[in-house]
C-alpha cells in the first residue's frame, strides 16, 4: 500500500503543493500512477492540487433528498413515547447495532474489502505473518512502556491487540483514537497470531466524493443554541435585538434552537444562588412568552439539552408537553439530536455534551475550538462514541447517535463559544450562547461568545455570524 508520505513527496517533486484529501484519495486507491496523471491534467497556474483536479472524480451526493409539502420535515427525531427502561440485553442491541452500520460504511474502502473475522486470525495459523485487515469496535487503547499505541479491537467473532508503532506513519492519528468507535485496520499478524501490526487505519469518515445538496429555492435558517433563561448572566437586551432584527429580516424563515433552553433547577451545586427565576414552570413560561414574540412565519424547531427538563441521558427526549403548552403554533419540539429537513437541505441539530469527553481524550482539543471536536465526530460517524464517561447514553435497539445520513450542516452548542468549519462539504457550526460569563467558566478560564446567531443561506450553505452583543449589530 502507497504511504501517504510517498504521495506527497512526489507531487513536491514536480513542484505541487497537495490537498490532504487528495492524498488520502489516491492512498485508498492505491495507484501512484494518479499522482502523475492528475499532475497532466491541472490547469497551468495551479499550486496546490484538490480533489476536482484527479481524473473520474466526481463528487456524490448521500441519499435522497425527497421535498415534502412541509416547510419543515422532521426527518429523525420527532416526539416518541417514553420507553419502559432499560434491560441489560439492549446493551448487547445498541453496541451491536452501531458496530453492523459503522462496519457496512467501511467495507466500502478499498483498503478493506478483504476482511476477515477476529476469530479466523486467532483460530488458525493459517494467516500467521500474513498481511491481513479487521474491522473492530474499540474496546480499549493506550500507549505502552516503549511509546507505541495498543488498541484492544473487538468485533462479533473474537479480540485481539493492534499495535500502532510510534515510529511508523498511522501512529499519529492511531493517538486520536478513543473507546467505543468503529475503526478498520489492516496489518501484518504476529507470528503467533495475537497481535496485529497496524501499518494503516480507517474511519467510517464522510466520503471525500460528499456533494452537498443545497436548497432549490430561496431561504434563510438561524441558528442559535444555549438561550439560559432564568439565569442571571441571561443576556435580555442582546435576546431583545435579536427578536427585532428576526423582525426586519423577513428572508429568514427558520429558527433552530440546539438545546439549553432555560437554565434549569439543580444542575450543579449552588445554581440557586445564581437564578433569577427559581422556578423551572416560570423559566419555560418567560422562553414561550420569548417565542411568541417572534415573527409568525417564523418556523421554529426547538431541542433540549442537558440543562433542560429532561432526562440526561442521550438521545433526550423532546420537551414534554406541559411544559410547551404556551410555545407558538408556529415551533416543533425534537428531541437530540434530530434531522431536520429544511427546503430539501438536511440538519443534524446535537447539543454536544459529548465535547466534555472527546476534548479530554483527543491530544491537542480545546472548548475554545469546538469546530475542530465536531470534524472528529463525522470523521467517526458519530456523536458521542465512548460510554461511561460524562456523557450518559441510553442504550437502546438502535444507535440513534451514528451520524447517517451524512447532514449539510451539523449544528451543535453546549461550550458556549461559536464556532465554524467546513468539513467534505459538511457544514459545522456550533453557534454560541446567550449567557455571559459564569462563575464556572471563570474558574476555568472560559471566554464564551455570547449573542451571536448563525446565519445559513440555504441555496448556497453559506455562513454569516452576526453579533448582537452591542447596540450596533455586526455582521
Amino acid at each position: 500500500m502507497r504511504t501517504e508520505q510517498e504521495i506527497v513527496l512526489k507531487f513536491l517533486d514536480l513542484g505541487l503543493q497537495v490537498h490532504p484529501d487528495v492524498v488520502a484519495y489516491i492512498a485508498q486507491q492505491q495507484d501512484l500512477s494518479l499522482v502523475d496523471r492528475t499532475a497532466e491534467a491541472i490547469p497551468d497556474g495551479t499550486v496546490v492540487v484538490m480533489p476536482r483536479h484527479i481524473p473520474g472524480f466526481a463528487s456524490e451526493r448521500d441519499g435522497m433528498r425527497i421535498l415534502t409539502e412541509s416547510e419543515v420535515d422532521i426527518v429523525q427525531g420527532n416526539r416518541t413515547p417514553s420507553g419502559s427502561g432499560v434491560d441489560f440485553r439492549d446493551f448487547v442491541h445498541y453496541f451491536r447495532n452501531r458496530y453492523d452500520r459503522l462496519a457496512t460504511l467501511l467495507r466500502k474502502r478499498k483498503a478493506l474489502a478483504d476482511i476477515y473475522p477476529i476469530e479466523a486470525l486467532t483460530r488458525t495459523t493459517r494467516y500467521y505473518n500474513a498481511d491481513v485487515a479487521v474491522i473492530g469496535m474499540v474496546s480499549d487503547v493506550r500507549n505502552t512502556t516503549k511509546g507505541h499505541r495498543m488498541v484492544h479491537l473487538e468485533d462479533p467473532t473474537g479480540v485481539i491487540n493492534i499495535l500502532f508503532n510510534k515510529d511508523r506513519e498511522p501512529f499519529a492519528e492511531a493517538e486520536r483514537i478513543i473507546p467505543d468507535e468503529v475503526i478498520g485496520v489492516r496489518g501484518k499478524l504476529s507470528s503467533d497470531g495475537n497481535l496485529l501490526f497496524a501499518d494503516s487505519f480507517h474511519r467510517p469518515d464522510i466520503p471525500m466524493r460528499n456533494a452537498p445538496t443545497p436548497s432549490e429555492t430561496s431561504g434563510k435558517v438561524a441558528l442559535i443554541s444555549d438561550v439560559h433563561v432564568g439565569s442571571d448572566t441571561f443576556l435580555e437586551e442582546a435576546w431583545e435585538r435579536f427578536s427585532d432584527w428576526l423582525t426586519a429580516h423577513p428572508e429568514v424563515g427558520y429558527l433552530l434552537i440546539a438545546g439549553d433552553l432555560v437554565d434549569g433547577i439543580g444542575i450543579y451545586p449552588g445554581q440557586d444562588k445564581e437564578l433569577t427565576i427559581p422556578n423551572i414552570y416560570g423559566q419555560y413560561e418567560v422562553f414561550a412568552g420569548m417565542m411568541r414574540k417572534l415573527p409568525s412565519h417564523l418556523q421554529i424547531v426547538i431541542s433540549p439539552g442537558n440543562h433542560d427538563v429532561v432526562r440526561g441521558s442521550e438521545p433526550q427526549p423532546a420537551l414534554p408537553e406541559h411544559f410547551c403548552e404556551h410555545f407558538p403554533e408556529n415551533a416543533v419540539v425534537v428531541e437530540n439530536p434530530a434531522l431536520v429537513n429544511l427546503q430539501g437541505v438536511n440538519i443534524l441539530m446535537y447539543h454536544g455534551r459529548s465535547y466534555d469527553d472527546m476534548i479530554g481524550m483527543i491530544p491537542g482539543a480545546s472548548y475554545t475550538r469546538p469546530e475542530e471536536m465536531m470534524v472528529e465526530m463525522l470523521k467517526r460517524r458519530h456523536l458521542a462514541c465512548t460510554y461511561g464517561q460524562r456523557t450518559p447514553i441510553l442504550a437502546a435497539k438502535e444507535d440513534h447517535l451514528v451520524i447517517d445520513p451524512v447532514p449539510e450542516i451539523l449544528h451543535t452548542g453546549h461550550v458556549h463559544i461559536c464556532g465554524i468549519a467546513t468539513y467534505r462539504g459538511v457544514l459545522c457550526v456550533n453557534s454560541g450562547t446567550w449567557q455571559s460569563q459564569t462563575s464556572f467558566q471563570k474558574q476555568m478560564n472560559i471566554l464564551p461568545t455570547p449573542a451571536r446567531a448563525v446565519i445559513v443561506d440555504l441555496q448556497t450553505l453559506k455562513p454569516e455570524i452576526i453579533d448582537f452583543s452591542g447596540d450596533i449589530i455586526e455582521a
